[in-house]
């Protein structure tokens, strides 16, 4: 506990003469914890152990609620009102106080929700968030919800109980009363490339989709392709949203056609599977080169290329997006859009990590920069 802490608990409970010196350790009725106190003769006394760690007691006085409203607070049970919740929390907090014994049973973390765990891109923001959690002294959990979008029910009470450092959900909405419960045990939380437009209260951390998709588009315009396809991913996911934007504004500032028959949405479960190439293919006067919203759906088009004798790229350019280690071992290596994903994810735990010493819950808006990686994928028309 800081001394600047300790004055104001003393401030609070106010300074107590005592005739003898002595030591003593007692049990609360409420919590079944032992706590102990020093005491000194004629002087102002200190709070907690020597002075340095206040009792539940000390800090009932100085929050002015009962022992048993903190003993609540400390074990997460109800009866506590939201308001009293979080400003008796944060006193604890701020005294480093903990259960004996919670050192096992809670382990300092940071646990990163997934709606599902597959693929190298999950993989890559694992990647980032370890890297800071293990800088602070922290491990990192990963949590499949088995939600697309979201979080199953109860998993907000389920993470006040487990009391973790912070949280990082992935391409997620987050209900107003699970931010609420997480917001009312000071767990500090993060969503990583949302998958709406996040709430206010809702810090997230994105990268530059729109920006994305014009680079990837400028591309192939440069290099005098005009019948250009695009294979989109699901429309209800922001981000694909922005890189359709982004192709569309690109080909409106070359003031080329959006050919409708050459833009093909694919929702399938194997994202490298042919078809959504295929029915590009398909139809009348097949593109020259296709822009795919990933890079496992650029993998696609490759397989619908080789299935059809299709050259990559003298008769047909592809550009994916991500970046992907795979892109630079596809054959030929793959000119993509590269998304930070491992530094998305170590910006969103660095926000857990700054809310978690300052005690706050940030509502910071982040977007990192997307970068065109041009490879052997793409060629001039």
């Amino acid at each position: 506990m800081s001394a600047s802490y300790a004055s104001i608990l003393r401030a609070k409970i106010g300074k107590f003469s005592l005739l003898a010196t002595a030591r003593f350790s007692s049990k609360c009725p409420p919590c079944g914890y032992t706590h102990a106190m020093s005491l000194r003769s004629s002087a102002s006394v200190g709070v907690g152990v020597g002075a340095d760690r206040p009792t539940l007691a000390d800090i009932a006085a100085a929050e002015i609620v009962s022992v048993a409203t903190v003993s609540k607070v400390l074990n997460d049970r109800k009866g506590v009102s939201p308001e009293t919740r979080e400003r008796v929390a944060k006193a604890l907090e701020k005294a480093g106080y903990q259960k004996r014994g919670s050192e096992r049973l809670y382990t300092p973390q940071i646990e990163l929700v997934f709606g599902s765990l597959a693929g190298e891109w999950a993989i890559e923001l694992i990647r980032g968030a370890s890297r800071v959690a293990v800088a602070n002294d922290l491990t990192l959990s990963v949590v499949e919800s088995g939600v697309r979008f979201g979080v199953a029910p109860g998993w907000a009470r389920a993470v006040a109980q487990r009391r973790p450092a912070g949280v990082i959900l992935v391409a997620s909405e987050l209900p107003e009363s699970n931010r609420a419960q997480l917001h009312s045990r000071n767990i500090p939380f993060v969503i990583v490339d949302p998958s709406g437009d996040p709430p206010p209260d809702a810090p997230s951390v994105g990268s530059t989709n729109w920006a994305g998709g014009v680079a990837a588009v400028r591309h192939l315009i440069d290099f005098g392709h005009r019948r250009i396809g695009l294979i989109s991913g699901p429309s209800d996911l922001m981000a694909t949203r922005a890189r359709v934007a982004g192709f569309r504004s690109a080909m409106e500032a070359a003031e080329l056609p959006i050919d409708p028959d050459l833009v093909v949405s694919d929702e399938f479960q194997d994202e490298t599977g042919p078809e959504a190439a295929l029915r590009l293919f398909a139809r009348d006067g097949r593109p020259t080169a296709i822009f795919a919203t990933s890079d496992l759906k650029a993998l696609g088009v490759y397989a619908a290329a080789r299935e059809l004798g299709i050259r990559i790229p003298e008769e047909l350019s592809v550009v994916g997006y991500d970046d992907l280690s795979l892109a630079r071992w596809a054959g030929p290596p793959l000119t993509t859009i590269r998304q930070p994903l491992a530094d998305m994810a170590a910006a969103a735990a660095d926000l857990i990590i700054r809310d978690r010493k300052n005690l706050t819950i940030s509502t910071d808006r982040i977007e990192l920069a997307t970068s065109l990686i041009q490879r052997e994928s793409t060629a001039r028309f």
